[in-house]
C-alpha cells in the first residue's frame, strides 16, 4: 500500500484520548467543558499538578459546559485538570466473593481481608421490579423478634421501615433481626452514619459473625455522591443474589442520611428548597430504591428493612411520611417504652403490618386482634389504674386486661442476644390470649 494512502487514511481518524478541562470549582461541584457528555456519565478528573485523581458524576448540563458532583473532596484540584469520559459507566463487581467483607459503595474492601475477586458486575442504577412481575406475598419471613413475629407478621418481599428518633435502639433491633432471620443472604448497608458504630455494629451487634453477610460502609464523612449511591450499590448487591433464586434479608441504616446526601447535592445544584430544606429531587429518588427491593415471579426475593431517623420524634418529617407511603409496613420504635425498661421498644399500636393478614393462621390473626385491643385499653386507662380511681368490675375487658398485663409486656421483651422460632412466637401469643 502506498504510504500517502496509509497517511491519509490514518488522518481522517482521531486517534487522540479525549478529554475536558475544569473551569470552576467550588465546595461540591466542579465545573468543566470540552467534553460530549450525558447525565450521569461518569468521568475521572486528573490533577496536573499532583496526579491525584478522582470519580465523578455529571449531573447537570448547561450548553457546553456540565457540572460533576464528585465522588470524593475536591482539595487539591484546580482550574486547568483534566477531564476524562469512563466507558465503564457505574458499575460495580458482585459475587459469593463479597459475602463475609466489608466494603466501600464500589465494592473496595475496608476490612483488610485482601482483595475481592468477582468476575461478574451488575449497574448501581437499575429500573424496579416491574409491577406485573412481582410476585405475590404469601410466604413467612421470620426474624426472630417476638414483638414482630407475633404482632406485626413480615412476608418474604416486603418492605419495611423501623421509625425512631436517636437513641431508642434502631442498631440494636437491626443486630436482632440480621441475627434471629434465616434469610440464606443478608445484604447490610450502613449509610451516613458515624464511622465509630461500624465496628461496634459488627462486634456488638452481631457477634462479629458475617456469615453469608456483605456490609456496604459509606460513613458522614464521605461525599454527598458517595452516601447516596452506597445505597443502591448495596440494593445492587442483593438484587444479584435474587436474580441466583435466593431470599434476601436486606437493611439500610438510615434512608434520612441518605435524603440528606441528595438534599446537599440537590440544594448545590440550585434546586429549589421545599420542607425542612429538602429539593423534590430527595423525595423522588427514594421510592427509585425502596421499589427495587421485593419478590419476583421466578426468581427470588429482597425483604427490606429500612431505618427512617425521625427528628424530635416527629412523624410528619417530610422523609418519614413519603417513606411511609411507598412502604408494605413500618415499625415505629417509643422512647417512653424504653423508659420503662421495654426492649426492643416497638410500639405496637403505631406499627402496622400491611401483609401480615395475609400470611398468618386465623387464630394467630384473632389473637393478634385481641392483644391490640387489650393493650390499647391498658394505655387509655393507664392513669385510672396508676392512682387506683379505676373499680375491678367495672369493665369486664378491662379488667382481662389488667389481668393479662404481665403477660403481654414480657411477650414484648426480648434479649438482644435471644432468638425465637415463630412457631414459638405464635404459640405463645395464642396462649396468651385463650385462643388455644
Amino acid at each position: 500500500m502506498p504510504f500517502s494512502s496509509l497517511k491519509d487514511r490514518i488522518c481522517d481518524k482521531n486517534y487522540s484520548v479525549a478529554f475536558g478541562e475544569v473551569i470552576k470549582i467550588n465546595a461540591t461541584i466542579i465545573t468543566a467543558n470540552g467534553l460530549k457528555v450525558s447525565i450521569s456519565d461518569m468521568v475521572k478528573i486528573i490533577s496536573n499538578e499532583t496526579t491525584q485523581e478522582t470519580m465523578g458524576m455529571v449531573t447537570e448540563i448547561d450548553g457546553n459546559v456540565f457540572f460533576i458532583t464528585p465522588f470524593s473532596f475536591v482539595e487539591g484540584f484546580c482550574s486547568g485538570d483534566r477531564v476524562f469520559l469512563d466507558q465503564t459507566g457505574l458499575n460495580i463487581p458482585v459475587g459469593k466473593a463479597l459475602l463475609g467483607r466489608v466494603v466501600d459503595p464500589f465494592m473496595r474492601p475496608i476490612d483488610s481481608k485482601g482483595m475481592i475477586n468477582s468476575a461478574e458486575s451488575a449497574p448501581i442504577i437499575k429500573a424496579p421490579i416491574p409491577a406485573m412481575k412481582r410476585g405475590m406475598i404469601d410466604e413467612i419471613f421470620s426474624v426472630g423478634v417476638k414483638s414482630i413475629d407475633g404482632l406485626l407478621t413480615c412476608g418474604k418481599g416486603q418492605k419495611l421501615g423501623i421509625f425512631a428518633g436517636s437513641g431508642v435502639g434502631k442498631s440494636t433491633l437491626m443486630g436482632m433481626i440480621v441475627k434471629g432471620s434465616k434469610a440464606p443472604i443478608k445484604v447490610v448497608a450502613l449509610i451516613g452514619e458515624r464511622g465509630r458504630e461500624v465496628p461496634e455494629f459488627i462486634q456488638k451487634n452481631l457477634g462479629d459473625d458475617l456469615t453469608n453477610t456483605v456490609i456496604i460502609v459509606a460513613t458522614s464523612d464521605d461525599s454527598p455522591l458517595m452516601r447516596k449511591y452506597g445505597a443502591f450499590a448495596a440494593m445492587s448487591v442483593a438484587e444479584y443474589f435474587k436474580d441466583q433464586g435466593l431470599d434476601v434479608l436486606f437493611i439500610m441504616d438510615s434512608i434520612t442520611r441518605f435524603a440528606m446526601a441528595q438534599r446537599e447535592i440537590g440544594l448545590a445544584l440550585g434546586e429549589p428548597p421545599t420542607s425542612k430544606g429538602y429539593p423534590p429531587s430527595s423525595l423522588t429518588l427514594l421510592p427509585q430504591l425502596m421499589e427495587r427491593a421485593g419478590k419476583e415471579k421466578g426468581k427470588g426475593s429482597i425483604t427490606a428493612f429500612f431505618t427512617i431517623l425521625v427528628e424530635g420524634d416527629d412523624m410528619s418529617d417530610p422523609i418519614a411520611d413519603q417513606s411511609r407511603s411507598i412502604l408494605d409496613g413500618h415499625i415505629v420504635l417509643s422512647r417512653d417504652l424504653t423508659d420503662f425498661g421495654i426492649y426492643p421498644p416497638v410500639h405496637i399500636l403505631n406499627s402496622a403490618s400491611r401483609v401480615m393478614n395475609d400470611i398468618i393462621s386465623v387464630e394467630h390473626f384473632k389473637a393478634v386482634m385481641k392483644f391490640r385491643r387489650l393493650y390499647s385499653l391498658l394505655k387509655e386507662n393507664e392513669m385510672l389504674i396508676r392512682i387506683g380511681a379505676y373499680t375491678k368490675g367495672t369493665d369486664l375487658e378491662l379488667d382481662e386486661a389488667i389481668d393479662k398485663k404481665e403477660g403481654m409486656e414480657k411477650f414484648l421483651i426480648q434479649g438482644a442476644t435471644f432468638q425465637n422460632s415463630f412457631d414459638d412466637t405464635e404459640n405463645t401469643l395464642i396462649s396468651l390470649m385463650d385462643f388455644s
